[in-house]
């Protein structure tokens, strides 16, 4: 039997970054998946933060050399790997340096946002798809953690959904109480828009003039997960008006791992059906 192809996209990852309890999920997770017989692919931004000869970072030559448009510019994209030790599972990493290459993760040395966060966040999200596709490698599940991801099921359904590499894949959000979506304006809804998506099409991530990352993500994905034991009121009527599959918030302790592997089994099941 072929084995199940999960994806992990996440905005932090341990021992690379260390900003929240994403970090700490997204580096049990995919092992854990990976040691009951799926195959893992996991992808992240390569934060300046992140040391390079420590962590035995390499360019993957021939997956980078792409460009990727935000906002009518082209921006090269440079993958890069590493072997997650003791794991025996390889992390890819997407960078550029006009995005990552400062040492600071999403705020300056003040705690103020960087005025760029969100075209950082499109790009990484559009280099997502463009790498996957590079990999040629069509995953069942795609699981996105955390504000910074929360473009990728809208692209992988609105502007994706009938390449034959994605159109079996199901999407998995994991919602968790940390977004910067305060800090973006509304032409971000604009920046955002790629392969003819129209405002219309990012409806469900503005509210007036406010945005609203884990909404929008909500609206595109198949199944959402809790990642945060609260989460705001907006969001909570979000999950309860959409009838899809809900995981409640786990604490990152013993057993939660298997919830979250039922969780994957029930939606490849229910796609089988």
């Amino acid at each position: 039997m072929e084995k199940k192809k999960i994806l992990i996209v996440t905005q932090e990852m341990a021992p690379y970054t260390d900003l929240s309890i994403i970090s700490t999920i997204a580096r049990q997770l995919p092992q854990f998946v990976q040691e009951k017989g799926m195959e893992i692919r996991v992808l992240m931004p390569r934060f300046g933060t992140i040391n390079e000869r420590r962590h035995r970072l390499h360019e993957v030559v021939r997956l980078s050399g792409m460009n990727i448009i935000v906002d009518d510019d082209d921006y090269p994209l440079i993958i890069k790997v590493a072997t997650l030790q003791g794991a025996r599972m390889q992390v890819y990493f997407l960078d550029n340096e006009e995005f990552f290459k400062r040492k600071q993760v999403f705020e300056d040395n003040n705690e103020k946002p960087f005025e760029d966060n969100a075209d950082r966040m499109i790009f990484f999200c559009k280099g997502v798809i463009e790498t996957v596709r590079k990999f040629g490698w069509a995953p069942d599940i795609i699981h996105c953690h955390g504000w910074m991801t929360s473009l990728i099921p809208l692209y992988i359904k609105e502007a994706y959904g009938n390449e034959p590499l994605f159109e079996n894949s199901k999407m998995v959000y994991s919602a968790y109480e940390n977004s910067l979506e305060g800090t973006f304006t509304k032409d971000f809804i604009e920046k955002a828009s790629i392969n003819n998506l129209e405002a219309e099409n990012l409806a469900a991530y503005c509210d007036g003039d406010n945005i609203t990352l884990n909404n929008g993500a909500i609206a595109s994905s198949d199944g959402i997960i809790l990642g945060s034991d609260a989460m705001a009121e907006p969001v909570m009527d979000m999950i309860a008006k959409d009838d899809k599959p809900v995981l409640d918030f786990q604490e990152p302790e013993e057993g939660y791992l298997n919830t979250y592997l039922e969780f994957y089994n029930n939606l490849l099941a229910e796609a089988e059906v």
